[in-house]
């Protein structure tokens, strides 16, 4: 039986809400922070997740009634996705809100527009000091620190169901999939689809793919290595998963439904397998596999939720917003979160709490977590180009063939920096049209001063696109935030208008 291994023991935590942050990239408020009196009363505007709202605004009314500084916040909590929250921001930061949370995939481009205030010293030791050693690097570029950790739940691991899959097969791939092919029941595993769970082959040997950013969020270097002897071992692996018969690129937990035996997901579907399967739902890591007799054990990516406190030009008020955002990310509103939500904290000691430890779904993250690697900043191309291995995998018949599939990952590694200055302003349409499903960029010509159009398209109502430059997620425009919709077929060129740090998507009749 797989035993829950125990959490590296929690820091004593010093609760400790001191001023800091920036008034504008990337100075800091930290001279400030002994001197200047707070009292006062601030307008405040506040996204978080909708599930989230009803408890941020009690937390906040909270440190309102409770904290020492004389500060109160007359604050707008609105629902803002932590998904999207980057892509609402950056259209217009000035008129974003003052403190938002949003996934450590954004992090970097939040810190190139200027959209997240740098901590000060006190804060950043606030920071290291009391939360997971992995989220604090989510938060950090440089030497420097921008966020508060606010989750560490972001990551994947393996349910399934008792009464297909024995006890006794749980740590070895090769029985997994002989079990699931015997029930015919389906082994759903997003590798195909998706670069995040493709990973977890390369991180089971040892592979890195490491990015480096400068002080400002800019991309100057990787040191990758998937494609290696390592990496090759990383694929005979995989193939042995994308060759079988029932298995399914999918982490969807509806697959349950849908026969399957194994979805490998998170903790965001733990309510909804419960409810497919009941008792039998099992909840465990990943397993190993065997490559010429040694075996390896499936890694994956780490992830968490963040807060970010916008720039202000009024030093008092910023000093004020990282109270509360020292406040919100505290010991108590992270494990009031766990309660109300089910999030798993990054706070040290909330991670050892019983509470938190008998929750079946984060009690399997943590135990994968020691397998895993913290999601630190990744160029927003690679996402694109790592997803296409398992397709190049599995058409290879043999090891050149797998070989190949690494050459071509490494050769377009190598091209993202060696592109001309063009090629990184270029825009591009990319989504779930002419038979593509967002693997493929539609190139776009600029036919006046800051408008760019693509060709012709036929387009299907329902169909979703957005436009991005430098074939990356780095900056890319929709709606709101969202994919730009179809609302009818037709014929159309997809024009892009730039104004500033906002983008207009329409389509055109040609």
């Amino acid at each position: 039986m797989k035993k829950f291994l125990a959490m590296i023991l929690a820091l004593a935590m010093v609760f400790v809400l001191v001023a800091c942050g920036g008034a504008e990239k990337p100075a800091e408020q930290g001279a400030a922070e002994a001197t200047d009196e707070l009292a006062g009363t601030y307008k405040i505007l506040v996204w978080t997740g909708e599930d989230a709202v009803d408890l941020t605004k009690k937390q906040i009314d909270d440190f309102n009634a409770n904290n020492e500084f004389g500060i109160t916040f007359e604050y707008e909590v609105n629902p803002v996705s932590e998904a999207t929250a980057a892509d609402q921001m950056l259209v217009d930061i000035e008129a974003g809100a003052d403190l938002y949370c949003f996934a450590q995939d954004q992090f970097a481009r939040l810190v190139q527009a200027g959209a997240l205030a740098k901590l000060g010293a006190a804060a950043k030791d606030f920071v290291v000091t009391n939360n997971d050693a992995g989220v604090v690097g989510a938060a950090t570029t440089g030497e420097d620190v921008y966020a508060y950790p606010m989750t560490c739940d972001n990551g994947y691991f393996m349910y399934y169901d008792k009464s297909v899959i024995p006890e006794e097969d749980l740590d070895s791939l090769e029985k997994l999939i002989e079990d699931c092919e015997n029930a015919k029941k389906y082994f759903a595993f997003e590798a195909n689809t998706s670069a995040w769970y493709l990973a977890s082959w390369f991180f089971a040997t040892g592979c890195v793919s490491d990015w480096t950013t400068d002080d400002d969020g800019n991309f100057i270097s990787v040191n990758d290595t998937f494609n290696s002897p390592e990496g090759l071992i990383a694929v005979k692996g995989m193939k042995k998963l994308v060759d079988s018969p029932m298995f399914l690129s999918s982490s969807s937990s509806d697959e349950f439904s849908n026969g399957a035996a194994i979805v490998v997901t998170g903790t965001w579907a733990f309510n909804a397998i419960q409810d497919i399967l009941g008792d039998n739902m099992g909840a465990t890591d990943l397993p190993s596999f065997e490559v010429d007799g040694k075996e390896y054990h499936l890694g994956s990516f780490n992830g968490c939720k963040l807060m970010g406190v916008k720039p202000q030009a009024d030093a008092k008020k910023g000093a004020a917003l990282h109270k509360l955002a020292q406040y919100l990310t505290g010991e108590a509103c992270q494990m009031e979160r766990f309660e109300a939500l089910s999030w798993g904290p990054a706070n040290l000691v909330d991670q050892q709490s019983e509470a938190v430890q008998a929750n079946p779904g984060l009690a399997a993250l943590f135990l994968q977590n020691q397998y895993s690697k913290p999601q630190g900043q990744i160029h927003g191309s690679w996402w694109d180009i790592a997803k296409v291995i398992a397709d190049d995998v599995k058409a290879a018949t043999d090891d050149a063939g797998l070989q190949a599939a690494l050459d071509n990952y490494y050769n377009k590694i190598n091209d993202l920096f060696n592109m001309t200055e063009e090629e990184k302003n270029a825009w591009s349409v990319i989504g779930a049209i002419n038979g593509t499903n967002w693997d493929t960029d539609f190139p776009m010509t600029e036919v006046s001063e800051g408008v760019f159009e693509s060709e012709a398209m036929d387009l299907h109502a329902g169909e979703e696109f957005k436009c991005r430059q430098g074939g990356s997620w780095d900056v890319n425009f929709g709606v709101d935030g969202e994919n730009f919709k179809v609302e009818a077929d037709g014929t159309y060129i997809v024009r892009l208008t730039l104004d500033g740090d906002n983008g207009t998507i329409e389509l055109v009749e040609p």
